[in-house]
């Protein structure tokens, strides 16, 4: 390959990680752009998990074998069937040497160190492979994995300059792996109670959303709970704001112990002393024994004096729900319900007959909702 064709593979590789939205579809360009640049016919990304000890494939491109799949859940193997990993990947370049690529074939090694490893002579010849480029990845100064290239059998075979350039493709992963790993980070802080650790306000407008219009297409049961967690004021007043943080702290480890129960439920802080789960899937009376357990726990937390907790659920006769804002609505005004009675137990949007109170005020114009609030408020 000229040095202008390798030029614009390096170009493309970088291109296409870049314009990549989540560390899957990092991965995937990533080895689908060095299997191009190589003129290979598959390629693999691999992560050296040290604590497991063990090479785990994070996805496989192009030709796949028929025990390979794009994205493997448990396609993984041992360092000890690879000591490459440890000697070449690690020690060998601690100890002054470079990162640099290698090449096996089918007949043991062709080009580059460290010579013939039998798991991927072997791994070659079953999958009708000729030869392999086997490339480390190095991310923050540490061996982070390894970028394969593999070639079939009838094909020339990876040579040293294909070896050289192997590294310099794991170099513009290892960049591009580095920014994914920069946008992730951003994400989660944007989505983060920093805190609490938990989910914040944008998380659970987009996952809102998203459950809603699957609830409209697809029926699927749709529970939100909104809780206020009583006293805050009252601790940060008299012990400080720093007392006042921990007992947020320790009502948040309290609501996700519980939303722990509701598969895939989201734990979030609205903000101040306002808190919600979201589940999606589970029956209404499922939500609602969670929430339950979760109002009985948090009159138990030292300082603080409980929760108000408000639900609503697609699942019971609240009407349609058409909107996001809608069922939010219905949570909250659960929620501020609870708080005008004291209930130590969860109220729930839509079962207290044909003319629920909850609903009558969700559905109320926003300013007479407002009043209604404030009225409910100042019965504390």
């Amino acid at each position: 390959m000229g040095e202008d064709r390798r030029l614009v593979a390096v170009v493309a590789l970088a291109q296409g990680m870049a314009a990549a939205h989540t560390p899957r579809e990092s991965w995937r360009a990533a080895a689908l752009g060095a299997c191009r640049a190589l003129s290979g016919g598959f390629a693999a990304l691999s992560v050296w998990e040290r604590d497991l000890g063990r090479l785990r494939v994070l996805v496989n491109v192009g030709d796949l074998a028929a025990d390979e799949d794009e994205f493997p859940d448990g396609e993984a193997y041992p360092v000890h069937q690879f000591p490459e990993i440890t000697e070449f990947l690690h020690e060998r370049w601690v100890g002054g040497g470079e990162p640099d690529a290698w090449v096996e074939t089918a007949q043991g090694p062709a080009a580059g160190r460290p010579g013939y490893c039998h798991q991927r002579v072997a791994a070659l010849r079953r999958r009708g492979r000729g030869s392999c480029v086997v490339a480390p990845v190095v991310l923050h100064g540490r061996a982070w994995g390894e970028l394969y290239v593999a070639r079939s059998v009838g094909t020339p075979v990876f040579d040293r300059a294909d070896a050289d350039f192997a590294t310099v493709l794991a170099a513009v992963v290892a960049a591009g792996l580095a920014q994914t790993e920069r946008l992730e980070e951003a994400r989660r802080l944007a989505f983060t109670d920093a805190l609490t650790g938990l989910a914040n306000r944008r998380a659970v407008d987009v996952r809102l959303e998203e459950a809603v219009e699957r609830h409209r297409a697809e029926g699927v049961v749709v529970s939100l709970v909104v809780c206020d967690l009583n006293g805050l004021k009252r601790v940060n007043d008299t012990l400080g704001h720093a007392v006042g943080d921990r007992l947020l702290e320790r009502f948040g480890s309290v609501l996700s112990l519980c939303g722990a129960m509701l598969p895939g439920a989201l734990a979030a802080r609205l903000g101040g002393d306002e808190f919600c789960l979201l589940a999606v899937g589970p029956l209404a009376d499922e939500v609602v024994k969670v929430a339950d357990d979760l109002c009985r726990r948090a009159g138990g937390l030292e300082l603080g004096e409980g929760v108000a907790c408000g639900v609503a659920s697609t699942e019971d006769p609240i009407g349609p729900v058409t909107s996001a804002r809608r069922l939010f609505r219905l949570a909250d005004a659960a929620q501020y319900r609870a708080k005008a009675v004291r209930a130590v137990r969860p109220v729930v949007a839509g079962r207290e007959g044909p003319d629920d109170p909850v609903v009558r005020l969700a559905d109320e114009p926003s300013h007479e909702r407002t009043a209604e609030r404030r009225r409910f408020r100042g019965r504390r």
